[in-house]
C-alpha cells in the first residue's frame, strides 16, 4: 500500500501526488480555523515535472498519498545543448537531465558539484543543490580604491555565467559563496 500524509503532517518541501499521479512539492502551507465552519489548509504547490505552480484547499483530515521517489547522489559532468548530464557516483553510471526540469538549479551547477538527482518512475525529475556553493567570478567591474561604502553593490558574472550582486571590492577571479536557496552572495572565500 502506499504511503499518505494527513494535512496535520503538512510541512515545507514535502512531495505529494495530485491529479492523475503527478508528483509536487508544498512550496507554502498555512493552517485557517475559521470561527465558523471546519479548519482547512491552504496550500501552495510545485510540480516536479512540468514546475507549475497551483494553489489547493484541503479539507482538515484530508489524506494525501506520498510519491514513490528515489534520490541518488550524482556528480555534474557538463552541458550540452539543453540537456545536463550527470554521473552516479557509486555506479558511474551517466544520464542527462533537460534543462527545463532543473529550473534555477542550472545558476549553480559548476563540474564536479555532488548532488541528489530526484527520481520518478525512473525517469530524472529534478535536482536538491546544497545550501551553499562557492563559485568563481569570472567578469565584474574593477572596485575602485576607496569603494567602501556601505551595503553598495555591483552585478557579477559567476563561473555558471549567472550574474549576481556583490559588494564593490570583489574582484574578476575570486572566489564567492552563494545561498543557492535565495540567489544571495554570503562571503568572500579564500583559495
Amino acid at each position: 500500500m502506499a504511503q499518505v500524509a494527513f494535512t496535520n503532517e503538512f510541512r515545507k518541501g514535502l512531495k505529494v501526488l495530485l491529479d492523475n499521479d503527478e508528483p509536487f512539492t508544498i512550496v507554502e502551507f498555512q493552517h485557517v480555523k475559521p470561527g465558523k465552519g471546519g479548519a482547512f489548509v491552504r496550500t501552495r504547490l510545485k510540480s516536479l515535472v512540468t514546475g507549475n505552480v497551483l494553489d489547493r484547499t484541503f479539507k482538515s483530515g484530508d489524506k494525501v498519498e506520498i510519491p514513490d521517489m528515489e534520490e541518488k547522489e550524482m556528480q555534474y559532468m557538463y552541458k550540452e545543448g539543453v540537456n545536463y548530464y550527470f554521473m552516479d557516483v557509486n555506479t558511474y553510471d551517466q544520464l542527462f537531465v533537460e534543462e527545463e526540469n532543473l529550473g534555477d538549479a542550472t545558476n549553480y551547477l559548476k563540474e564536479g558539484l555532488t548532488i541528489n538527482v530526484s527520481f520518478y518512475k525512473g525517469k530524472a525529475i529534478g535536482v536538491d543543490l546544497p545550501n551553499f556553493v562557492d563559485m568563481v567570478v569570472t567578469k565584474t567591474e574593477p572596485g575602485m580604491k576607496g569603494d567602501t561604502a556601505q551595503n553598495a553593490t555591483k552585478p557579477a558574472e559567476l563561473e555558471s555565467g549567472h550574474v549576481i550582486q556583490v559588494p564593490l571590492f570583489l574582484e574578476e577571479g575570486d572566489m564567492v559563496k552563494i545561498d543557492t536557496r535565495t540567489g544571495d552572495y554570503i562571503t568572500r572565500v579564500s583559495k
